[in-house]
């Protein structure tokens, strides 16, 4: 991931039905959008939910695609300049997708399933882990964690840790953007981002606004292509594209934390600052007095921050009035 820049990545999830045309379909979209990454979810049905609940297993093996394809869509990504990968819910899909990608992302129903976070880690390949249902406790167990087992194996990288709530779609009241501040404050090693499930693209522009780094927005081809849920709370490509376009010009206006003069700012320096100036004619050896000074515009000699430098020192020439002071005229 980019460090100068918001990591922007259209969550497809399960968004394309289980079609691998649309799959393709929408990583081309996402990339024409300016995305930085998709996610797509890799789920074993069996190995997520309790085979009592046979309706929900039926629905997600709706949504499946054969490992191949998911091969092929993260060979497609690559020719599309655009990173690829899904996240998984199991040793199992873990160990399909750490051969086909290079960034993995633990979901918040998992952020504390300790057995598939240290699977994850031992990869060595950087973390994006979303924090929504927990605490600072909580989060706190599983970065350690995570940087226990990086830092035995001498792995250098930044969990990617982003504010989520996990509700769809999230009311605005229920956002808490403020949260992002805090996990800026008690994980100053972590780059802090925010998974987005509310409506729009107002939130994820705050969350940039104030700090995040990362932003994970859902992603679909048509607001109406079904009745699952998640093309309801995701951005078609038009909204997408203009989130993009907005979050790239507010790191434009956001710019540096350094305060200095900047590079523009050069110009107006000399204009707008002032010199000091004789308000009188003067002979050399004369003493310089506070009353024989004003303060002018433009910045053309000494600075009138530095007047005190010169009170009671002699010239050594004769000047006129309005006369800017220079060091030079000034007696050692």
């Amino acid at each position: 991931m980019k460090n100068n820049k918001t990591f922007i990545i259209a969550e497809i999830g399960n968004n394309h039905e289980g079609n691998f045309i649309l799959a393709k379909k929408l990583i081309k979209l996402a990339s024409e959008c300016g995305a930085d990454a998709v996610k797509f979810q890799y789920i074993i049905p069996e190995q997520l939910v309790s085979s009592n609940d046979q309706n929900r297993i039926q629905v997600l093996k709706k949504f499946l695609l054969k490992k191949q394809e998911y091969s092929n869509l993260a060979l497609f990504a690559k020719r599309n300049n655009i990173q690829f990968f899904a996240t998984p819910f199991d040793k199992h899909s873990f160990k399909f997708l750490n051969k086909i990608q290079n960034l993995f992302k633990i979901s918040s129903g998992d952020n504390d399933h300790y057995h598939l976070i240290k699977l994850v880690a031992n990869s060595l390949k950087p973390i994006i882990l979303s924090t929504g249902m927990s605490n600072v406790n909580i989060i706190k167990k599983t970065v350690n964690l995570i940087n226990e087992i990086w830092s035995k194996n001498s792995f250098n990288s930044k969990i990617s840790l982003l504010h989520c709530i996990s509700n769809y779609p999230t009311k605005d009241s229920d956002l808490n953007l403020n949260r992002i501040r805090t996990l800026i404050k008690e994980f100053p090693n972590c780059k802090i981002g925010f998974s987005d499930h509310s409506l729009g693209i107002d939130a994820s522009l705050y969350a940039v606004s104030i700090g995040a780094k990362v932003i994970e927005k859902h992603f679909t081809l048509d607001n109406n292509y079904s009745d699952f849920r998640d093309h309801k709370i995701a951005l078609n490509p038009e909204n997408f594209k203009l989130m993009v376009k907005k979050i790239r010009k507010l790191e434009k206006i956001m710019g540096s934390s350094k305060i200095q003069i900047s590079a523009s700012e050069k110009n107006s320096f000399y204009n707008f600052k002032r010199s000091i100036v004789s308000n009188s004619d003067m002979k050399k050896n004369s003493k310089i007095l506070e009353k024989n000074l004003v303060f002018l515009r433009p910045l053309s000699g000494i600075p009138a921050s530095e007047y005190k430098i010169i009170i009671n020192k002699k010239l050594n020439k004769n000047i006129k009035k309005g006369h800017y002071f220079q060091y030079s005229d000034i007696k050692e």
